[in-house]
């Protein structure tokens, strides 16, 4: 049986590594390639994939430490996961690709696109983390984030981090949900996630007077609307602010999730594949 989220293809990076990947859809023209957040798998954009993959091949794969996709010795440097990204681009090349990035998965896709943004067809950043927000760079945040890394560190060892993330299992495919529960909640994810967080937001800030430089690619920012999910009213309001800065900037749209907090790939994939397929359609001749 086909799985939900394709077939698997390995890709090699010039260090050695092997990352997973996973491919639905036609073989010709455009393809999307998807970019998950911080401890997050391709699973995430379980729901989102299948609908882009009617109109296009439609890419999700791990980042190294994170699904099926083994760790990365060299770091997880901010750098070095948009590095990755562009070994997945090279592989599945030569595009043009859409590039869609979930929360810490936005920086990624804007630092590949910057790299080569002669094949970028358009950004798709949903809800994204950006450095235009004030409250990622305060001591309050960087505190939450070591308390919640923490805390996810002593859950996922006593076997009970797919409990805090029940809700997420609900409604998915049987093999989604299966590759879930096998990849999504150990010890190992957590690592990760600390070695990620290690330099990202001090990374992140350095883009604050020198970002990278992706003129004339469409952007669309898709927000949250709703606070949850880890954030409060004000950094809810803080965060839409930021995309608004960052939509304005690129010439480009913002939309809001008007159902969904943080996890708009989950609780409003249809909003994210129209939002992808807009670009698909505005790049295609004719």
């Amino acid at each position: 049986m086909t799985h939900t989220q394709g077939t698997t293809e390995w890709v090699p990076t010039p260090d050695g590594r092997r990352l997973h990947a996973m491919v639905l859809g036609p073989v010709d023209g455009p393809a999307v390639v998807f970019e998950a957040g911080a401890a997050a798998s391709r699973s995430s954009w379980a729901a989102v994939q299948p609908l882009v993959a009617e109109h296009a091949r439609a890419i999700v794969y791990d980042r190294s430490g994170l699904g099926r996709s083994a760790p990365d010795p060299g770091g997880r440097t901010l750098s070095r996961m948009a590095g990755d990204l562009g070994s997945v681009l090279d592989h599945f090349g030569p595009g043009p690709f859409v590039l869609a990035g979930h929360s810490a998965g936005g920086p990624i896709v804007r630092l590949a696109a910057a790299a080569k943004p002669d094949r970028i067809a358009g950004l798709v950043l949903v809800d994204p983390t950006d450095e235009a927000a004030d409250v990622l760079f305060g001591r309050s945040f960087r505190r939450m984030e070591r308390s919640a890394i923490a805390v996810g560190g002593v859950l996922a060892r006593l076997g009970l981090l797919g409990f805090v993330f029940r809700g997420t299992l609900r409604g998915v495919p049987d093999d989604v949900r299966d590759d879930l529960r096998r990849e999504a909640f150990g010890p190992g994810v957590i690592r990760t996630q600390r070695e990620q967080a290690r330099t990202f937001l001090d990374e992140l800030a350095t883009w604050r007077t020198t970002p990278p430089g992706h003129d004339g690619i469409p952007v669309t920012v898709i927000s949250g609307a709703l606070p949850g999910n880890g954030m409060n009213a004000a950094m809810r309001a803080a965060a839409n602010a930021s995309h608004a800065r960052r939509a304005a900037a690129a010439n480009g749209r913002h939309v809001l999730a008007g159902r969904s907090g943080h996890y708009v790939p989950i609780t409003e994939p249809e909003l994210v594949a129209g939002e992808i397929r807009r670009l698909l359609e505005a790049h295609r001749p004719g």
